[in-house]
């Protein structure tokens, strides 16, 4: 199904925004905060079932709530009980003569769902997320991360000491990022360009779309864990291995020349300016006196009170890294500072927007 375009999907989102305030102004405003507070007890609930893989056991149709709590192994009345809000939530569907089935965001709970949520759901519920959380308040007050006075050292290097919560947080951010390839090669026209590098891609699923919807366009995907990430076999299966050369290289190193267009996709958000502008700066080295920067970031929108997911996000980088999301204009005065200049900002049907950027 083709993804509507992006003023498509501002509007209904504007719509689905004002319909929200609207149900929020109706009732009385302490009711209303009140129902907004509880919203991280329902993240809670919907980790429990993705923990308990509650929506591969109705994969295959409908079972009572005794009999599903015997496939996931819980207390069948609690686990009743736990159905029957989500349920109320739509993220699973209560049937008339009892028992509980999938509905479309329950599915979406299914591992190998095409956009699998179940990563994100995980993450959000994990209780090493929720401690970094109990300590935000800290970071509005100090305007530094948290987390690194919390653990005694970055969030880069706390992942790697605990892998396991390691692999929970890649996962879950694995799955916000795949809901952004289709929307960016959707809104973007990657054909005019003869060599795209991915800067610190990962295992290369947006330069992997890039190059399958772009068949005369090469690519050079970079990362620091080019040897371990599976990034080789990934672009192998997907086809693309004969037009794509795979390169270590590090994040504050030095950046693999030969591109038209350098892109980086949610890099230069995670550091603070000095940081950030490094990162640029060598990207600006390597790239052709014609060539363009394509930063894949969540643009802040400009209008007051207007709702986004840029400035959650934000927040979260605030806590962790001391990072931020930024407005179209404080992308222009970064990029300015680095010996870029700003042309356009190009909205996608998700959150995240194409800043695209010329040399100066």
């Amino acid at each position: 199904m083709p993804l509507p375009p992006a003023r498509v999907v501002r509007a209904v989102e504007g719509l689905r925004t004002g319909l929200q305030r609207l149900a929020r102004k109706l009732a009385p405003a302490p009711f209303s905060l009140l129902e907004m507070v509880q919203g991280a007890m329902l993240s809670q609930a919907v980790y429990a079932a993705a923990e308990l893989r509650v929506a591969e056991a109705l994969r295959d149709g409908p079972l009572p709530a005794d009999r599903l709590a015997e496939r996931v192994g819980a207390h069948p009345e609690t686990l009743q009980r736990l159905m029957r809000l989500l349920a109320s939530n739509g993220i699973f569907a209560e049937r008339k003569g009892g028992g509980f089935e999938l509905s479309p965001m329950g599915a979406a709970l299914l591992e190998d769902a095409p956009m699998s949520m179940r990563g994100i759901a995980v993450l959000m519920g994990h209780p090493i997320h929720w401690e970094d959380w109990s300590h935000f308040v800290d970071a509005v007050r100090s305007g530094e991360p948290s987390l690194p006075k919390l653990r005694g050292m970055t969030a880069f290097e706390f992942l790697e000491a605990k892998p396991e919560y390691g692999e929970v947080f890649m996962k879950g951010m694995g799955a916000m990022s795949t809901t952004e390839t289709e929307p960016i090669l959707a809104a973007y026209d990657f054909s005019g360009f003869g060599t795209v590098v991915d800067f610190c891609a990962g295992r290369g699923e947006l330069l992997a779309g890039i190059l399958k919807k772009s068949p005369g366009v090469r690519g050079i995907l970079s990362d620091p864990r080019v040897g371990e990430n599976g990034a080789a076999d990934y672009l192998a299966e997907q086809g693309v291995a004969d037009r794509c050369e795979v390169v270590a290289a590090d994040l504050f190193g030095p950046v693999p020349e030969g591109g038209d267009a350098y892109v980086l996709k949610h890099i230069v958000h995670d550091w603070p300016e000095e940081q950030a502008l490094e990162i640029l700066r060598n990207v600006r080295a390597a790239m052709r006196p014609d060539g363009r920067l394509l930063l894949m970031e969540m643009v802040v929108p400009d209008k007051p009170n207007a709702a986004h997911a840029s400035k959650l996000v934000d927040l979260w980088l605030m806590l962790l890294v001391g990072g931020k999301e930024r407005t179209a204009v404080q992308y222009g005065e970064l990029l300015a500072k680095a010996g870029f200049r700003l042309e356009r900002v190009v909205q996608t049907p998700a959150a995240i927007s194409v800043v695209e950027a010329s040399l100066r």
